[in-house]
């Protein structure tokens, strides 16, 4: 493993400096510890790339110097064709016999899971699975070995809008200089009735686990702490499956098949973890996207393939109704959020249409926009968020940029800005009003060589989420492009994992 650490260094905090620090926070923030965690690939259950809250990412602190790469590592890992490392699962705050820890969980495309200290920017603990699929023929569209996203379990409620501009709820330990006044005491806690259950301590111990699934088709659960893993990894697909999404929520995982790779149908699968038990569901074609299934808070799990939206049972995944495009086959995972009561979902088409749908009513588009991206294009996925005024938008990869759409009470969708020019642009990521807009650079093609040869370096942007106006860029910072390795955010880090095997962590100066 090579390790790299910029100007911008971080330095160790001492044991004693954090704990006086956390002693001053409330009760309310350790019951809502890792509410704001990227959970998943695409931040939550329902793939909004929305980060709610930051510390210090806003449009204010970005206009101005800074932000720039905190470090970079390049873990041990072969790489399968084109995929190397995935986007990390963070906990931006844990407490351990070791002290406390701001950890980012990696997946590594040879079977590997890594865990970071993003602190201190070194290995945590690292696991390694020797899978039967490192042992097959592999192929761009069917690379083998660990293809999805590592995850922690989450929750299906949609996390709640801030309500003001300015910045949120941060980590704890990211800055420790500025003073915070000690908060006052709880008020007391009437004793419960006899019959009624004790509320949960938020003080109270409790089991954190990550969840890989490896390239053999097995769901690895493991502590977050050291990487054990306390039972045996549970069956989940056949070997050799191209799986993307995986999500867990109230015990059951859930991940897309692509590619009918090693003759896996195409589909969505589930795994009860309790019970052991697989449900499928199989697709009339090949499922789009690559950020997975999208699930609604009622636990009704979206999915795009071919030219159908298909709505599917929590668990069962039996078919509860679809949505069929008359604009050509789906070409994005979907996305889904609330909408003045309604929950909508949306994805993009061949055509080079945003199609936004009503749950309540999949017979036709809830709102569908002119045409506005390179036909065919592969969105992989959308982005969407509310600002403080309540305007719902939504962000889309459009060939060359990325296109911002505000929605309407009346079911229109309105360019609100296009970005600056991207090379084959990947889902952005929305951070407390700043939207990460990342040129991928990758030459996209079946084959390895023709891709490396054409491909140019990655370039993370900063950009003005109501103007799109360029706030900040990475400049030259990277020298490979991106395929596997889109974004992930929280605790005012922004990470990306290029082609080469290096993640870069972009944020501001450790303060002390």
């Amino acid at each position: 493993m090579e390790m790299e650490k910029t100007p911008l260094v971080l330095r160790r905090v001492s044991l004693a400096t954090a704990g006086l620090f956390v002693a001053l926070l409330s009760p309310v923030a350790f019951a809502q510890r890792g509410s704001g965690d990227w959970m998943t690939n695409g931040f939550d259950a329902q793939r909004s790339y929305w980060v709610r809250n930051d510390e210090k990412i806003s449009k204010a602190s970005m206009s101005k110097p800074g932000f720039g790469l905190l470090w970079k590592v390049k873990p041990a890992n072969m790489a399968r064709q084109l995929n190397t490392l995935t986007p990390p699962s963070l906990l931006d705050f844990y407490i351990s016999y070791r002290g406390f820890r701001t950890l980012g969980f990696f997946g590594g495309s040879d079977d590997r899971v890594i865990a970071y200290d993003l602190h201190l920017s070194r290995v945590e603990w690292e696991k390694s699975y020797a899978a039967k699929s490192n042992r097959m023929a592999s192929t761009v569209a069917c690379p083998g070995g660990l293809t999805a996203n590592v995850t922690r379990p989450t929750v299906l409620a949609y996390r709640p809008v801030p309500t003001g501009s300015g910045p949120g709820r941060g980590t704890p330990a990211v800055t420790i200089r500025r003073e915070v006044p000690r908060p006052a005491p709880p008020p007391p806690v009437a004793a419960a009735k006899p019959s009624a259950p004790a509320a949960p301590s938020p003080f109270s111990p409790r089991i954190q686990w990550v969840n890989a699934l490896t390239g053999d088709g097995r769901l690895h659960s493991l502590y977050v702490s050291n990487g054990e893993e306390p039972a045996p990894a549970l069956p989940f697909l056949p070997v050799g499956a191209n799986a993307h999404g995986l999500v867990v929520v109230d015990r059951f995982a859930y991940v897309a098949t692509q590619n009918s790779c090693s003759g896996v149908d195409n589909g969505v699968w589930a795994l009860d973890m309790d019970g052991k038990s697989v449900n499928k569901w199989k697709a009339p074609a090949n499922v789009a996207g690559t950020a997975g299934p999208a699930i609604a808070p009622d636990g009704t799990v979206y999915v795009t393939a071919g030219a159908e939206l298909a709505a599917l049972e929590a668990k069962t995944l039996a078919p509860k109704g679809s949505y069929k495009s008359a604009a050509g086959e789906f070409t994005s995972s979907p996305v889904v959020f609330e909408f003045k009561g309604k929950n909508l979902v949306a994805a993009t088409s061949a055509q080079g249409h945003l199609q936004v749908v009503d749950t309540a009513d999949l017979s036709k588009p809830f709102a569908q926009s002119a045409v506005f991206a390179t036909p065919g294009y592969q969105a992989g996925g959308l982005a969407s968020w509310q600002d403080p005024s309540g305007t719902r938008w939504i962000l889309a990869p459009s060939g060359k940029n990325i296109t911002a759409f505000k929605l309407g009470g009346e079911g229109k969708l309105e360019v609100a800005w296009t970005s600056r020019e991207l090379v084959t642009p990947l889902t952005p990521v929305v951070i407390n009003g700043v939207v990460f807009a990342l040129s991928s650079g990758e030459f996209r093609s079946d084959s390895v060589k023709t891709t490396v040869a054409k491909s140019v370096p990655a370039v993370l942007y900063a950009l003005d989420s109501a103007t799109g106006k360029e706030l900040w860029n990475s400049g030259a910072t990277m020298t490979s492009f991106v395929h596997s390795g889109g974004l992930s955010a929280g605790d005012s880090r922004v990470y990306v994992g290029t082609y080469e095997g290096t993640q870069y962590v972009f944020s501001f100066p450790f303060e002390i």
